[in-house]
């Protein structure tokens, strides 16, 4: 009896001992998971290309031209080049004319202020031309860092005064370049970089970059897809065209223009709740925002969460009630996703160096196709089937 009753409590602790091992690996295998929890998004680069330095707009309204820039400073390293900082102020300075030209002869009713397109980056390319930045960097009012509070209200005010009067005089426009020159300094006619002699024209066709080369694309159903529209937001002030594509051919264009070394200058709504620059990513939550919790808001930006099928008819009533505007310009420069799988896309903003990836955002897919305004991309990175339908093969 002694002995059976032995046998049976080794048989019992045998028991309790399998079972105590299985629960320790149990726990073992669920610890990554709750720590990934705890560490919230965990981001794998897919696909990523080559960008220069992180820059900071700081107080302007000139990420257009900053987000701009930086694709063709992509397009240079694509292409072999060594990197270049290339002058945003030299751009928005030139525009800053177009755009009080056409103010002024439209009497006051185009949008005049310091936001643009990527449009306008093209045509100051085409017309003018590039500077490297330490050429015209723009700074010529004791300033270190960009700030064009005192200069957009000076020059807004002289331009609405202009457009009040019944009578111009020839002597208008330079008075206009006058304030720019104070503020930016003057367009130099020639410069010297690297032990040669340029003129804006004669360096970027030294650089190899032909405007030509890129287009602009967005998609909204309020006009025909495959063909060109004005896109119908303020900053659009020189009424440029846009290629008009169903949502998920654009997003086609995005992953193949990545995925085929070409980066994608990215126009977007960022007052989206979902936007953080802080946290270092942006998302489209299943739930609605208003729906949410206290709780449930604030564990959106700790782990990924469930996001919402986005369709070409939501992004469209979005853009109809103005919760979509026109508010910010970025460099989309890679495709990654998070511990579950979720695609997300790595962007380039022109804050310096904030936030979590210091200057970076990863950016949902929901989110792109949601929130986007327009795409500036170069034509060999869009899909030759899509080319064809937009007339571009």
């Amino acid at each position: 009896m002694i002995a059976n009753t032995c046998i049976f409590l080794q048989v019992s602790n045998h028991k309790k001992m399998k079972k105590s091992i299985i629960y320790f690996l149990l726990c073992v295998m669920l610890i990554p998971a709750a720590i990934a929890q705890q560490e919230g998004y965990l981001f794998t680069i897919k696909k990523e290309l080559p960008c220069t330095p992180v820059k900071n707009q700081s107080s302007t309204s000139t990420c257009w031209c900053f987000s701009g820039i930086s694709m063709l400073e992509s397009e240079l390293l694509r292409m072999g080049k060594k990197p270049i900082d290339l002058s945003e102020m030299f751009v928005v300075r030139l525009t800053y004319e177009k755009k009080a030209d056409m103010h002024v002869r439209m009497h006051g009713s185009s949008n005049f202020a310091g936001g643009g397109e990527y449009g306008d980056v093209l045509t100051i390319c085409s017309e003018y031309g590039l500077v490297p930045d330490a050429v015209y960097p723009g700074l010529n009012y004791g300033e270190k860092v960009h700030n064009h509070g005192e200069l957009d209200a000076v020059l807004k005010g002289y331009v609405e005064k202009l457009t009040e009067r019944s009578r111009l005089t020839t002597a208008w426009m330079n008075g206009f370049k006058g304030i720019l020159d104070a503020y930016l300094g003057k367009v130099p006619e020639t410069f010297t970089w690297e032990g040669k002699t340029y003129t804006p024209a004669s360096f970027i066709k030294e650089l190899g970059i032909n405007p030509g080369d890129y287009v602009t694309i967005t998609s909204f159903s309020h006009h025909p897809f495959y063909e060109k529209f004005v896109l119908e937001v303020p900053d659009n002030w020189a009424a440029g065209l846009f290629y008009n594509l169903p949502i998920e051919e654009m997003m086609q264009v995005i992953d193949y223009s990545i995925n085929n070394g070409y980066t994608v200058a990215w126009a977007s709504d960022v007052s989206d709740r979902g936007f953080s620059m802080k946290e270092g990513v942006a998302v489209v939550p299943e739930k609605d925002w208003n729906e949410m919790t206290t709780e449930e808001a604030e564990n959106v930006f700790k782990a990924p969460v469930k996001q919402r099928v986005i369709t070409q008819e939501m992004r469209q009533k979005e853009f109809d009630n103005f919760s979509t505007t026109d508010d910010h310009g970025m460099h989309i420069v890679g495709i990654a996703t998070d511990q579950q799988g979720n695609i997300y896309y790595k962007v380039k903003n022109s804050w310096g160096e904030t936030g979590k990836y210091k200057g970076f955002i990863y950016v949902s897919r929901p989110f792109v196709m949601l929130r986007t305004t327009n795409i500036m991309v170069n034509k060999n990175g869009i899909p030759p089937a899509i080319a064809q339908k937009l007339g571009l093969k």
